[in-house]
């Protein structure tokens, strides 16, 4: 530490810049194919953490030339809350919602993900609206944004900490339907051998962001938009989409 701090000084007393900013730690969760854990754990980092916005993010650190680490950790609360706190803390893969604009800073988007409400393929349930739903069990994952959308549309919907649980839930019949990612939901089901879902409603399609802690300075803020701009135009992030 003493070495880093020398060697700080010593570069400012002679005119030089720093080639990289102060270190971002980028928290994130199992939300395939956006982000998730290599080895299908709740804990992972760095080359642990893998997914369309993972990657992303790494072109984006690397083209800013700013440090950052990925730690992906359980649950979604934990790290949301660790954001709104700490200073050089980032939160990926969030979706940018009214109620969260002013709590964070925000790069992006980094990806769309489409929300929707699943059945299961033999259901013969169907829905004109979302107002119909209202007449069914719904599942969600304990504060997403998804589950937060039909809270405040006045729907009734059962929470679980891990949304593998509503897979479960919904091949036992204890749901009928539920409130989930189009891309990460039929993701999360097929893991746990849940292939055939049928989408009831769509619900809305919500773009995707880093969200950062709000003492984040603002230039290190502008250096990774500019960097994911560039990345955007020069066609790179749809080669990391294609990849998954």
């Amino acid at each position: 530490m003493f070495l880093i701090r020398f060697l700080t000084v010593l570069a400012l007393s002679c005119g030089l810049s720093l080639a990289r900013a102060e270190p971002l730690v980028l928290l994130t969760e199992n939300l395939p194919p956006f982000n998730m854990s290599v080895a299908g754990t709740n804990y992972a980092r760095d080359d642990g953490v893998t997914g369309i916005s993972s990657d992303i993010l790494r072109a984006v650190c690397e083209r800013a030339q700013v440090q950052c680490q990925q730690i992906l950790r359980f649950p979604w609360q934990r790290v949301y809350q660790q954001t709104l706190d700490d200073a050089g803390y980032g939160l990926f893969s969030t979706a940018r919602t009214a109620e969260r604009e002013g709590l964070f800073k925000w790069v992006g988007p980094i990806a769309s993900n489409e929300w929707v409400l699943f059945s299961k393929g033999d259901s013969s349930i169907q829905l004109n609206s979302l107002d119909d739903a209202r007449r069914y069990r719904i599942g969600g994952y304990k504060g997403d944004a998804k589950t937060q959308f039909l809270l405040d549309r006045g729907l009734e919907v059962q929470t679980a900490l891990r949304d593998s649980e509503n897979v479960k839930k919904l091949e036992r019949g204890q749901i009928d339907l539920w409130v989930t990612s189009n891309q990460a939901g039929r993701f999360v089901a097929r893991q746990e051998g849940l292939e055939n879902l049928k989408v009831v409603q769509n619900l809305h399609t919500a773009d995707l962001y880093l969200a950062l802690n709000l003492q984040t300075p603002d230039e290190l803020v502008q250096k990774l938009q500019s960097a994911l701009d560039s990345l955007r135009a020069e066609g790179a992030l749809r080669s990391i989409e294609a990849r998954y």
